[in-house]
């Protein structure tokens, strides 16, 4: 492994026993496998995580194009999960990955449990995948297409199944698409999830109004970028509020400056994954870790740490 040199004390931690550099993570779908950026742009040992792209049994073709529509704020996708598979990223891709020192995430989805059993049994033995994140967002072919992470019983199944296939951490990755976030937490939490990942995408569409009709190919797409930042941070303050500093959050939802993962932080995140921000700026992971440094310097706190759910000690009177 290519040891990095650059380690900032006051943003390195420990998490499930691994060590990261800084809570700045890609999110999954949104910065491919990395290689990209490690070949041409900078060098991904600087990164706390790195959380490549779903990870389907077989290889996935995706949807037909179009496949992405730019949306004020934000941006639409229906990629369909395209993937080369499991097995050719553990033998083609994770090996190049193994050259940088960062932490590799795995995300893991499948059409039906068994899909999913799978794909976490083949990256269980996978050397250099330290955590996997579980894609509840897709639809169970075997229960009439509901997403798994709609259902609190079938998401506790699922859970509570991959537990017994790994010893690897598992984070859950939930939906918002749901009236309750914390009905899906919870059952994630029983089921032996060793932390959540807060948000997915939500369900959104776009119209072209002079051919009248969806832009997107499927009619709908994920919702994801700003305009779903205070979706999330909502989200991360809720669970926090619930289940404090014992089960480990990681947000997702809007991040593209220091001070938007700063909003997941004091909402309750102990790390913050990057998504579509890397479309437009393939350099805001870098720029978020150093607008961080900036804060705490600035607020003279000693760890990044210190502001983990602090915003839940403000009352309002």
């Amino acid at each position: 492994m290519q040891k990095s040199e650059e380690i900032t004390d006051n943003l390195s931690f420990e998490l499930f026993g691994i060590k990261f550099k800084n809570p700045v993570w890609t999110a999954s779908g949104c910065f491919s496998y990395g290689l990209e950026v490690a070949k041409d742009l900078y060098d991904i040992s600087l990164l706390g995580a790195v959380v490549v792209k779903g990870l389907s049994y077989k290889p996935r073709e995706g949807n037909p194009p179009q496949r992405i529509v730019e949306t004020p704020c934000g941006m639409l996708n229906s990629i369909g999960l395209q993937n080369p598979g499991v097995e050719y990223f553990i033998s083609k891709i994770l090996p190049e990955l193994r050259n940088y020192d960062t932490v590799i995430v795995a995300n893991v989805f499948g059409e039906d449990i068994d899909e999913y059993l799978k794909v976490a049994e083949s990256l269980d033995k996978a050397e250099g995948v330290y955590i996997l994140e579980l894609n509840v967002s897709c639809p169970n072919v075997k229960k009439g297409g509901i997403a798994f992470g709609s259902d609190p019983e079938t998401l506790y199944s699922l859970v509570k199944e991959l537990k017994n296939v790994t010893d690897k951490p598992l984070l859950v990755k939930l939906s918002p698409n749901v009236t309750n976030i914390l009905d899906t937490a919870t059952a994630s939490v029983e089921a032996g999830g060793d932390g959540l990942v807060l948000i997915n995408t939500l369900l959104g569409m776009a119209i072209d109004v002079d051919r009248e009709e969806p832009i997107i190919s499927m009619k709908t797409g994920g919702l994801s970028g700003p305009a779903i930042l205070p979706i999330a941070v909502r989200m991360i303050y809720q669970v926090y509020e619930k289940y404090g500093s014992s089960v480990p959050i990681i947000g997702v939802g809007g991040v593209s400056t220091a001070e938007d993962a700063l909003q997941h932080i004091l909402a309750g995140a102990v790390s913050v994954q990057i998504g579509t921000a890397n479309f437009y700026d393939p350099y805001a992971p870098l720029k978020v870790i150093e607008g961080l440094k900036k804060h705490l310097e600035r607020k003279r706190y000693s760890h990044f740490l210190e502001l983990v759910g602090k915003a839940h000690k403000i009352k309002i009177k």
